[in-house]
Order: C-alpha cells, then structure tokens, then sequence
C-alpha cells in the first residue's frame, strides 16, 4: 500500500480518538488515545528516562534513544496533512517487540520480493547461449512448478529450503540458486507501521493539547 494510502488509513482509524493524560510529569507520562466507549485502534504512550512504550490495539513496542523519547519521535518540520515517520532509523531503535502469535515483530517475511529475485534469475538463466527454445520452455516450467507454484503454502524457513533444494540440468548445463541469503526478502509490517503513525500522530496531539491547557491542568 502507498504510504500516502497509508496514513490516510491510520487517519480514519484514530478519526475519533480522544485525549487522556494520566501522567504527565517531566519525562513520566502516560497518555491515551482511544474512542470513548470503544477498544478499538486504541494505544498508549508511555515513557521514562531514556524510553518510550507504545501499547495497544496493534501490539506492544519499547523504544530507546535519547532521555525524552518524545523529543526524538517529535517532528521538528510540521506540515499541515503530513505525518512523518521513518521506519527503517526507528526500528533501529527498538529494545522489545511484540511476541504475540499473530503480531511477532517488526518485520515480516515478503513473498513478493522473494518472488522477484527467482524470476530475476530466472531472466538471467534463460538468456545463457546454447539453451534451445525447448531447453528455455522447461526450465521456466521446472522455476514455476517447483518454486513460484509453491509460495505461500509454507513459512519463510520452507520457502527458502524450495529454492535451496532446487537443482537442475537442462541443455547441458546446471542451473540452481546461490546466494539467496545476501538478500533482504523482508518488509515492515503493518502493525509496525500503523505504530509509527500513531507515535508521530500522537505526540502532535499531546503537543497541541499543552498548547491548550496548561501542564498543572493536563496532569490533574
């Protein structure tokens, strides 16, 4: 999905959010964001010297970088319908993720992208001198069949061993798969990411709220 498509998704969700400070003294606070009488899409921000815990509807997350992580997650360059977030230098910063069995992590397996290297050497294979038109039509049958054909019915681990496993000799020659691990064959998923907007959202929230109300006030 766009990252345009996405924030204008993470926007809808929190459409109806309200507000709460628990705590808010120093760097100790707790904040809530949640629709009154729903648990939906509901978080909270809660940090202390030097972290920042996010929890809620889409998983649990600690971060870790600079004394006030409020500081670290706030957008210095606002601009009006724009949420920044920058998955890559933030996950960097994670000290716990989410270990639930539907939600484990920052990062998930992409089919997709595993996808594209086989058929990238695929491409590479059937443009060696001396396979036949024949010779080409089987070997793309052999890489479909055995390898294209069977992602998504197994897990990264079985996936990988398909394309480790694979080996054969057509027109004379060798064709198997090396390498495979030098790749990145994965993406931040969307909990991860809906997570990021929401840091970002939310500390514009609470900034715009102390705008507001004074700190004495939030905090009671």
């Amino acid at each position: 999905m766009p990252e345009q498509n996405k924030q204008a998704s993470f926007l809808r969700d929190v459409a109806s959010h309200v507000v709460t400070v628990i705590r808010d003294d120093g760097v100790y606070r707790h904040v809530r964001f949640k629709k009154p009488g729903s648990s939906a899409y509901y978080f909270d921000l809660v940090t202390w010297p030097g972290y920042l815990a996010y929890t809620g509807d889409m998983g649990c997350y600690v971060f870790s970088r600079l004394d006030d992580m409020f500081e670290f997650f706030r957008d210095d360059r606002p601009t009006e319908g724009k949420i920044r977030i920058n998955l890559g230098y933030w996950s960097e910063k994670l000290q716990a993720v989410d270990g639930n069995l539907r939600a484990g992590g920052a990062k998930q397996f992409c089919e997709e992208k595993f996808a594209k290297v086989i058929k990238e050497d695929l491409v590479r294979w059937m443009r060696e001198d001396g396979l036949s038109r024949e010779d080409r039509h089987e070997l793309r049958m052999a890489v479909q069949e055995e390898i294209l054909d069977q992602i998504g019915y197994g897990d990264e681990h079985a996936t990988y061993q398909l394309a480790n496993e694979f080996c054969t000799e057509i027109g004379g020659q060798k064709f198997q798969f090396e390498d495979l691990w030098d790749n990145d064959f994965t993406e931040y998923t969307n909990h991860f990411a809906w997570c990021c907007y929401a840091l970002a959202w939310g500390i514009q929230q609470y900034d715009a709220l102390k705008e507001v109300v004074p700190v004495a006030e939030v905090a009671a």
